[in-house]
């Protein structure tokens, strides 16, 4: 039924235009040109130039044919380079992928055939990889592909150029697109990424210009982000497009520090450097910087504030970041829901409380992001929300505009993700009274031991509360007497020294004794490059060879 506001009120190009955060990028070199973008070395652009650089990539992709549906993928570590990519593929109306470099060569073949790429940029010290991906792509997928390389100037270490382009030569060979102007219809996709690093079963998940710009707000919104922020790319921008940040920080006029390495002197002395003040890092990454030496953060003057994500952060990861004087947030979410889209907001009241209860708080998972729709826990099969109690376990839900359009290609796996009308994350959690989320584990990490439930969560935050533990894992170890039995992968700091017995002893003090470990190996942990360890790897070794005590 019609009413009067449905006559001659209708959409226009005055009053409607398509949300995409490519918008941010004109606004910011349009008022704030003249004022640092991107810091990479020696190099520095203004937003002025880095509006023009990406506005000449743009060109130079269209000419190579790229438009709307074409994807570009890219194989880029935190260089200026990745972010213009950022700011020109969406800008066509194109489909940005961004690869993980730590992936092997057939992977990448095959993520590149499977969303049907026809241009790769990509960075020669990657060569070594890229060089055989390229040709299973061909040999294997049937498929062939514009290579653009990146020669960065501030790499020096080995790797060849694989394409017949180059990319400085390129976009000086383009004048500028005239306008960044972004889609017709938000809903287009903006980006696939594949989930790859903790399943062994790679998707393609697909995301649209209306939840990235959205999203993008919320990142600023959750974090009182201020204007100008001096933001640091320790998390790399191939994870979820870099929580959306690339498109946060233009939205903002920030700065883009980038880094091509990840490492404690590096981070610190950027930060000391340039006047660091925010960055996002998975946990492991936050503890290098609490553990490395105090001569290290020496000259850091300025209040650094950093976001945890991609896995439940260790109390002791978030103690020791209180007690260096770092403001952490802890933010949760998912590939499919653009990166984080949930918060452990802080209240007011929790500043009186001990930093052991402010850890405890501050290491939920939280509530949803302001302009996500919906985030509750609900029973997986009946989809009734569980009683905020703290006590019952359900599984994480998230709907509204910051969720995916689906997995690439894959129909049954998209309608068994939002069944319900919720999108599914697998992770099983409480309501505590306050309404705020706590995981207490993946469903496949949940430990049942002799017909009691063990959180491998739990389990790893008392390891962690141990000074000589740096990272450690917990799984599952088939047992004929229990069914399963806890078993601990464990890496120490350098120079530290623990036995597995004092690690169990230590475990006894903090845990009933059903969920202490029965082993305690001490191997290298697999990780991904966002620094989330590959549990999958651990329950196979689980399964396959005896404990190391």
């Amino acid at each position: 039924m019609t009413s009067i506001y449905d006559q001659h009120l209708d959409r226009n190009p005055a009053n409607f235009v398509a949300l995409s955060p490519v918008s941010f990028v004109e606004r910011s070199a349009e008022v704030f040109g003249d004022l640092p973008a991107v810091v990479h070395g020696a190099r520095r652009y203004s937003w002025a130039q880095v509006r023009d650089r990406s506005a000449r990539l743009a060109a130079a992709l269209r000419a190579q044919g790229v438009g709307r549906g074409s994807t570009v993928s890219v194989m880029l570590p935190n260089t200026p380079e990745m972010v213009e990519a950022h700011y020109a593929v969406p800008a066509l109306n194109a489909v940005l992928n961004t690869l993980n470099t730590r992936l092997d060569a057939p992977l990448l073949a095959w993520q590149m055939a499977h969303c049907e790429a026809s241009v790769l940029i990509t960075d020669r010290e990657f060569a070594a990889t890229i060089g055989p991906a390229l040709e299973a792509l061909r040999s294997t997928h049937g498929r062939s592909i514009v290579v653009i390389d990146v020669d960065d100037s501030e790499y020096t270490g080995p790797g060849a150029r694989l394409g017949t382009l180059e990319y400085e030569t390129l976009l000086a060979a383009h004048d500028p697109l005239p306008q960044l102007e972004g889609p017709a219809d938000e809903w287009d996709a903006i980006a696939v990424s594949y989930t790859s690093g903790t399943t062994g079963d790679p998707k393609g998940v697909v995301t649209h210009h209306r939840g990235a710009y959205l999203n993008a707000v919320c990142n600023a919104a959750t974090w009182t982000m201020p204007q100008f922020p001096i933001y640091l790319w320790t998390l790399p921008m191939f994870h979820c497009n870099g929580w959306c940040f690339p498109w946060t920080v233009a939205m903002q006029g920030g700065t883009h520090v980038c880094l091509r390495r990840v490492d404690a002197a590096a981070i610190l002395e950027a930060m000391r450097t340039h006047g660091v003040n925010h960055y996002c890092a998975a946990p492991i990454v936050h503890s290098l910087i609490y553990n490395a030496p105090e001569a290290l953060r020496a000259g850091i003057s300025q209040q650094v504030r950093g976001m945890v994500a991609g896995a439940a952060p260790p109390a002791a990861m978030i103690e020791g970041m209180a007690r260096i004087g770092f403001d952490i947030t802890h933010v949760y979410g998912l590939t499919e829901v653009y990166g984080p889209a949930s918060v452990a907001v802080k209240r007011p009241a929790w500043a009186g409380e001990t930093l052991s209860e402010q850890t405890r708080l501050n290491g939920r998972q939280g509530v949803r992001y302001v302009l996500q729709e919906g985030l509750t826990v609900r029973h997986p099969e009946t989809l009734a929300e569980v009683p905020a109690d703290g006590q019952t376990m359900g599984e994480i839900m998230f709907r509204g505009n910051i969720v995916m359009k689906g997995y690439l290609k894959n129909p049954a796996a998209t309608a068994k993700a939002f069944d319900g009308g919720w999108f599914h994350t697998g992770d099983l959690a409480v309501l505590e009274p306050d309404r705020y989320a706590k995981i207490k584990d993946r469903s496949k990490d949940v430990i049942i031991s002799g017909g009691e439930n063990i959180s491998s969560i739990e389990v790893e935050d008392a390891l962690y509360r141990h000074p000589a533990v740096v990272a450690c894992a917990v799984v599952a170890r088939p047992d004929p007497k229990w069914g399963e039995t806890p078993v601990a992968y464990v890496e120490l700091k350098p120079g530290a020294t623990v036995t597995a017995a004092e690690l169990v002893a230590h475990c006894k003090g903090l845990l009933a004794g059903y969920k202490v470990p029965r082993e305690i190996r001490f191997e290298e942990i697999p990780k991904t490059s966002t620094g989330k360890i590959q549990k999958f790897q651990l329950r196979e070794r689980a399964k396959s060879s005896s404990a190391i005590e």
